[in-house]
């Protein structure tokens, strides 16, 4: 049919890391640009602390990138339409064929964790902040990588769509509390969906690896054809993603327990104050 569309499919290989190069560099150049003509801007007018200043430029720095992130993914959710379907995690796997804004939307994922690797040394993080940004973004090009070689795109990318979310609300969050320390309404609403986003990736992983790719019409391991459907595969896998939902809901469990501490500290100093106050004084005799 002339009137008929040609759709052009793309699969991985090791062109790709040069690839992945191009656009970290790309990526670095971009986090300088905004770091100068947008966020040390702001810093000026707000007069932070030496830490409050590390942590606002991080914040800035994410919420640029997920808030980016976070509508690519969600246009090619909508034009894809994997959400409509979701036996399409597992049907017809391996996904070793992909459009050209899935691969795309996954090189640039990775070029930009493996730019912020570098960054650390070029922004001069602060050595007591290097192990926990290390963590995490050691974590992403994990997560991102193996869901990108391991042809499963379509998990990955519904997965990282409502994560990108949720970090995006809490990194604009604590953008709004370092400018006014009153406005903390934000992380409520994170803490909610972060939740909810935990029990939803835990929720697919488990409906994709253990009933999905288990009961598969191709079960077998070839990687000329990209097929990783064995049991080995699909536990490492389902362990690595569970372990990680474990160790966030541990650390946000600490989280909120520190500032319900801080609450509580901050409440008991004006409790005290008032029952000085509202002590009555004894009256001097009346001197005739």
């Amino acid at each position: 049919d002339d009137k008929s569309e040609h759709i052009h499919f793309y699969g991985y290989g090791p062109k790709d890391i040069a690839t992945i190069f191009f656009y970290m560099l790309i990526a670095i150049i971009l986090h300088a640009v905004i770091q100068e003509y947008i966020l040390d801007k702001i810093n000026r007018r707000l007069h932070l602390s030496k830490t409050k200043h590390s942590k606002f430029n991080e914040s800035g720095q994410l919420a640029f990138f997920y808030l980016f992130s976070f509508t690519w993914g969600a246009s090619i959710l909508t034009a894809v339409k994997f959400m409509m379907n979701p036996t399409s995690l597992w049907k017809d796997y391996p996904h070793s064929r992909m459009l050209f804004q899935v691969k795309f939307f996954y090189i640039c994922q990775i070029a930009y964790w493996l730019h912020a690797l570098p960054e650390l040394y070029f922004q001069k993080i602060r050595k007591e902040d290097v192990p926990r940004q290390l963590c995490y973004i050691c974590l992403y090009i994990a997560h991102i990588s193996g869901a990108y070689i391991l042809n499963l795109q379509h998990l990955g990318l519904i997965l990282m769509v409502p994560h990108y979310l949720v970090e995006l609300i809490f990194h604009a969050s604590r953008i709004f509390y370092f400018s006014d320390e009153n406005k903390q309404k934000g992380f409520t609403i994170w803490a909610l969906l972060f939740v909810m986003a935990r029990l939803l990736t835990l929720t697919l992983s488990v409906l994709t690896f253990g009933f999905g790719l288990a009961r598969a019409e191709n079960p077998g391991f070839s990687i000329a054809d990209g097929n990783f459907n064995v049991l080995t595969v699909r536990v490492s896998c389902l362990t690595a993603v569970c372990l990680t939902q474990a160790w966030m809901m541990w650390k946000f469990i600490n989280f909120q327990l520190k500032k319900w501490r801080e609450h509580i500290q901050n409440q008991i100093p004006k409790k005290k104050i008032t029952n000085i106050k509202s002590k009555p004084t004894k009256k001097e005799p009346d001197r005739g």
